[in-house]
């Protein structure tokens, strides 16, 4: 019962701040705050004439709230934002405003409406903020530092207020705006906030517009040295199909004489111009290069710096592992073992940073279940990247069966701190030591760079 009357009184005092914000400017927060004042010290009015500053602030106040109410104005808007936005890099775009009255509106101001932030009362109960149980015990029993946390979660995205030019009849004009992406996954908007202050500068009439948006937000992603993992080609059944865009990237194997359908790019224009007859090179082509990616998402906590980290450390290598020229499987553990191929005749890079964007940590399966999907590819495997959130027998005993593969591997495990780690024994990647490392969640970036 109690909890219920704690959230219940949350979500009221989220929908008044955001009310607060909306509707009164700066200088009408310091009014106000000025009224409250003035009428716990002026409450005795024949000693004291300072009721005489509250009654007169509190009547322009009044005032501008009243006026509020004859904004009546309406808009139309139209989103022009990019497909995707990346953690840490602003994005901009532009909203185009259509004025749908025959009045001029002036002095306006735009604001970027997110989703509704508010935890449901399940959220509330069942997740544990990081640190809690340091919490003193009221703390913990009132829920409020886990409410914001909560709130702090959900929230994808900042931005600000943003200055509308003056709007003629029926006329449209453009808003540049900037968000700045917090978190990965998808950003959804809502719409759009348009507010006219009064003629004081207290108040805020506002329309709110409903026009919901959503933007994929990918991983953040860190600059890598050259990654060169010293595999060869693999032999891959069927390997024309997976290889189709690149013509130039089968095995020469010899010339022959033409055949009707044999496409022009692989004639041999010198052999042509010698013998006057149409000569073709023939490839082999089921030779290529494969590498894997395995991300760990085994993780008892619903949310860590840890895993948010991997997730950046292993779109790094998406970005940085040539899929143009060479075939990338990411590999990790979701409801189920989960394999996404990228490269070559298949799809780019960025479909593989659309699934990180999206992925999320599992409590449920580990990531020895991936074995069976591991030992399944580790024969076509030219190199494999291992992103892993502990070092323990599951992880190593997985490094080691790539290593009977003859797989060349790349080890990196994230950590809060190294101390945290323990004695670290590199256990099957001690005769490749420089492939080992361990990454410090304050110091990636640092640390990628001397792998």
């Amino acid at each position: 019962m109690i909890n219920r009357f704690l959230y219940k009184s949350y979500r009221f005092f989220y929908i008044s701040r955001e009310w607060r914000k909306k509707s009164f400017t700066l200088p009408g927060i310091m009014v106000l705050s000025v009224i409250v004042v003035t009428a716990c010290l002026g409450i005795d009015t024949n000693q004291s004439t300072i009721y005489q500053i509250y009654t007169l602030l509190l009547s322009i106040l009044s005032i501008s709230i009243i006026s509020s109410f004859f904004f009546k104005a309406k808009f139309n808007i139209k989103r022009k934002p990019p497909k995707f936005a990346t953690v840490g890099e602003s994005l901009v775009y532009t909203i185009e405003i259509l004025n749908l009255t025959k009045k001029k509106q002036y002095g306006l101001f735009l604001y970027e409406n997110s989703e509704d932030l508010r935890p449901t009362f399940d959220e509330l109960l069942n997740s544990r903020e990081p640190g809690e149980e340091n919490r003193n015990v009221w703390d913990r029993k009132v829920l409020y530092h886990r409410w914001l946390w909560l709130i702090d979660l959900k929230r994808k995205c900042s931005s600000s207020s943003y200055k509308i030019p003056s709007l003629s009849p029926n006329g449209r004009a453009d808003v540049s705006v900037i968000l700045e992406p917090l978190k990965r996954g998808f950003i959804h908007l809502s719409g759009v906030t348009i507010t006219r202050p009064d003629p004081f500068g207290l108040f805020n009439s506002f329309v709110n517009i409903l026009k919901p948006e959503k933007i994929l937000v990918l991983p953040k992603r860190y600059k890598l040295p050259s990654v060169n993992l010293p595999g060869t080609r693999k032999y891959h059944s069927g390997g024309i199909a997976l290889a189709s865009s690149i013509g130039n990237s089968d095995e020469f194997v010899s010339l022959r004489d033409y055949r009707p359908g044999d496409p022009i790019r692989q004639i041999h224009w010198k052999s042509w111009a010698k013998t006057g007859d149409l000569i073709v090179k023939e490839y082999q082509d089921e030779f290529f290069v494969r590498h894997a990616l395995i991300l760990d998402t085994y993780q008892e906590k619903q949310h860590s710096e840890i895993f948010e980290q991997a997730v950046s450390v292993a779109s790094s290598f998406v970005c940085s592992i040539g899929t143009q020229e060479s075939l990338l499987d990411l590999m990790f553990i979701g409801e189920q073992a989960y394999s996404f191929s990228s490269g070559r005749g298949m799809s780019q890079y960025d479909k593989l940073l659309e699934i990180l964007a999206c992925v999320k940590a599992c409590n449920k399966r580990d990531v020895s279940d991936l074995l069976p999907k591991i030992i399944e590819y580790a024969p076509l495997l030219s190199g494999c990247v291992c992103v892993f959130l502990t070092w323990d027998d599951e992880r190593k005993e997985i490094v080691k069966k790539l290593i009977a593969f003859n797989v060349p591997v790349k080890v990196l495990v994230i950590t809060d701190s190294i101390s945290s780690l323990g004695s670290i024994d590199p256990g099957p990647m001690k005769s490749f030591i420089n492939n080992f490392h361990i990454l410090e969640t304050d110091n990636i970036e640092e640390g990628l760079s001397k792998i």
